[in-house]
């Protein structure tokens, strides 16, 4: 199969790019480090692969509409607030 045909069918199916499939899955476990594990967004940024913190922020705002020290705060408030 031919790369042009791979990005077709892969967009057709995940209706993502491959990079954007994979800029995903990336910002969804850092954000899982630092939930579960306690991780600090540079830690978990660079666990990932992202080797720019800046770049790692402006992403992670554009996925989850919080910087992630802001979007952590939030979180631990609604497990506050659910305790």
């Amino acid at each position: 199969m031919s790369a042009s045909s791979f990005h077709k069918h892969f967009r057709a199916v995940t209706s993502l790019s491959p990079l954007q499939f994979q800029k995903q899955l990336r910002l969804i476990e850092a954000r899982r480090l630092m939930l579960a594990a306690g991780n600090t967004a540079s830690s978990a940024a660079f666990a990932v692969g992202y080797e720019s913190v800046p770049q790692f922020t402006r992403e992670y705002r554009r996925m989850f509409g919080l910087p992630p020290a802001r979007d952590m705060e939030a979180a631990k408030e609604k497990v506050r607030a659910a305790a």
